[in-house]
């Protein structure tokens, strides 16, 4: 992957956005590589994604953030720029299912996902020994449910002092609370087996297979306070039919689930997911 700098810029909409952020990168000697942009009609909001080669700039990322600031300013942006020489640190919370783990272990190891993945933290034991074959270290924090606030804070602890950009719910299947969700806003994912809105809560696709559904799926998204309600990152589906029990269902989704996940982290890794309200425009 080259050395670049992403701009990922959020405003009200009005004429001359693309002008004045393409001149202005310009004027740094600037090369372009991708751009994608979105006007959204409804809320009147513009977004826009550069990716922009850090060689020819000229300058490192600080500098370029102090330059564009006045831009910014004057047309209201909510913006980041980073650094692609900085990988974001990861952090994956699994419990006793191992398919979204092995496949981002497997990802990450064949140089797939553009991040560091620092733990895994899990409430069970079972899969500390095929974390630790990977080199990396695992924390088990057991969740006594008389008493969660108390591995909640040791979770937050433990995220905060292994300085983690995102955090990652590869079948995590506890509920984080209400205050870590907050202070993690935007920066973890889930993955809920099923096609959200549709068959929330427990042994969705039992309950599928007793509606009679003839397309199964998986959500990636970010999580809230509210239940797997947080802006949906990206879905996917299989067709099935009535030939299929509940254990095929469940097999044929966890496929889903570990595909769709991995595709959700990659492209918040690659800054292409931006949240507005409980809603994301995605340039994939």
């Amino acid at each position: 992957m080259s050395h670049s700098y992403r701009l990922v810029v959020s405003c009200p909409d009005q004429v001359g956005i693309v002008a004045r952020v393409s001149g202005f990168i310009a004027q740094q000697g600037g090369s372009i590589t991708e751009a994608s942009q979105h006007s959204d009609l409804e809320t009147g909001r513009f977004f826009m994604r550069y990716e922009i080669l850090a060689d020819s700039v000229g300058m490192t990322a600080e500098a370029l953030r102090t330059a564009f600031e006045p831009v910014a300013r004057e047309f209201d942006m909510q913006w980041a720029l980073t650094d692609t020489a900085r990988r974001a640190r990861v952090v994956l919370m699994v419990s006793r299912e191992s398919h979204c783990l092995v496949d981002l272990l497997y990802r990450w190891q064949a140089q797939e996902l553009p991040c560091d993945i620092v733990a895994v933290i899990s409430n069970h034991e079972n899969l500390r020994s095929l974390t630790q074959w990977y080199g990396i270290p695992y924390y088990h924090v057991p969740v006594d449910p008389a008493d969660k606030q108390a591995a909640f804070a040791t979770v937050q602890d433990t995220i905060e002092t292994l300085r983690a950009d995102c955090v990652v719910l590869a079948r995590y299947m506890q509920i984080l609370p209400p205050a870590l969700c907050e202070h993690y806003a935007g920066k973890v994912i889930n993955i809920h087996h099923s096609f959200l809105p549709s068959f929330a809560g427990a042994k969705p696709y039992h309950q599928a297979f007793e509606r009679g559904v003839k397309l199964i799926g998986a959500t990636c998204h970010y999580v809230t306070q509210e239940l797997d309600a947080g802006p949906i990152i990206e879905q996917d589906i299989h067709r099935v039919s009535h030939c299929h029990t509940p254990t095929d269902l469940v097999r044929f989704g966890r496929d889903v689930e570990k595909a769709v996940l991995a595709r959700g982290l990659r492209w918040h890794l690659e800054d292409r997911v931006l949240i507005h309200g409980n809603k994301t425009v995605v340039f994939s």
